[in-house]
């Protein structure tokens, strides 16, 4: 950037000029910008919440402060049949209030269980393939503090270990796009607060009084460990603490993928050699998870029991083929041969 560039003032219009002198407001913008912290073009995932009517506010102001191009992405899953109504509303609020929007529509059949699971994968689906046309690889979601007390509780109770307790981070990695959450150490009500004074509007969502939906148990249980004396700060102390030791296995992972592992991007084939399986059980379980990610080219990792089965095949027996997450794992010898499976 040239030095006459440098010197041109950031002209913030009016509109986000007055928002942010409010002291609330503005406080709240302050420990967005510091978590965020990029300097590249960004996506924003908007479905018309509070929590990200307030990120797509606090985003548009950070991109026009930090000349960054930025894209607001609205998804119409048409799960509801009033969806798409919601969607082109809440794409003319965001218009209102100079934030241009575009909606991205889930099409063809629709799952019949299993299908908040199933949508989440169709979102980052659509999300993905147009941040590919923009060349755009950091994409910000909206959860934030509440999000994650519930993310704990419900890993917790479906048995899930170390990773799977402190999985909502606030920098993650699916394939090739940075999935952010700047708003993760945020109260929801603070959200809430910036919804209400800027937008004066927020989607309900209709599956929040829902009881058959576990994430809605998790947050009455919160609601009433809270008032029987939940410490959420020693609390989130502890996901924190977690989170460091998580690091830990981390590293070694990576060690293991780095040392034991050859991949040959021609073949689109990974090779595991004898001392990968050597390892922990807990470094060899996510580098082989890693591994049927990177082949396969899927979002989200093998369940725990089939990763478990598989591990427990391949050291039991001179020789395999077996297919898992869309890869074809094949043992010879003492090396481990895992394939694209078409």
């Amino acid at each position: 950037m040239s030095r006459k560039n440098l010197s041109v003032t950031i002209k913030i219009p009016k509109f986000f000029r007055d928002k942010l002198k409010n002291k609330k407001i503005n406080n709240i913008y302050k420990r967005f910008e510091k978590s965020l912290n990029i300097n590249e073009s960004f996506a924003v995932a908007v479905s018309g919440g509070p929590d990200s009517l307030a990120l797509a506010f606090l985003a548009k102001i950070y991109s026009i402060k930090k000349r960054l191009l930025v894209k607001f992405f609205i998804v119409d899953h048409k799960l509801r049949s009033e969806s798409t109504k919601e969607a082109k509303f809440v794409s003319l609020l965001l218009k209102k209030k100079l934030i241009e929007s575009e909606i991205l529509t889930w099409k063809g059949r629709k799952p019949v269980k299993n299908i908040q699971s199933e949508a989440r994968i169709k979102r980052y689906e659509l999300l993905f393939k147009q941040c590919e046309k923009f060349k755009i690889k950091n994409i910000l979601l909206g959860h934030h503090q509440g999000d994650l007390f519930e993310n704990f509780f419900i890993r917790f109770l479906r048995g899930s270990g170390l990773k799977g307790l402190i999985s909502l981070d606030k920098r993650s990695k699916i394939q090739n796009k940075n999935i952010l959450r700047p708003l993760i150490d945020q109260k929801k009500e603070d959200l809430v607060y910036i919804s209400k004074k800027v937008f004066n509007f927020y989607v309900e969502d209709p599956t929040n009084l829902d009881e058959k939906f576990q994430r809605i148990r998790v947050r009455k249980l919160i609601n009433e460990l809270e008032k029987n004396g939940l410490n959420k700060e020693k609390f989130l102390q502890t996901i924190r603490n977690l989170k460091y030791s998580d690091n830990v296995v981390s590293f070694y992972v990576n060690e293991n993928l780095k040392k034991n592992t050859f991949f040959s991007r021609k073949k689109n084939t990974l090779i595991l050699n004898k001392f990968f399986f050597t390892q922990p059980y807990e470094v060899i379980f996510r580098a082989l998870s890693e591994s049927l990610k990177l082949v396969g080219k899927k979002y989200y990792s093998v369940r725990g029991k089939k990763l478990d089965k598989i591990i427990n095949d391949i050291k039991n027996n001179p020789s395999l083929r077996s297919t898992l997450g869309g890869c074809i794992i094949e043992k010879v010898n003492e090396t481990v041969i895992i394939s694209k499976e078409y």
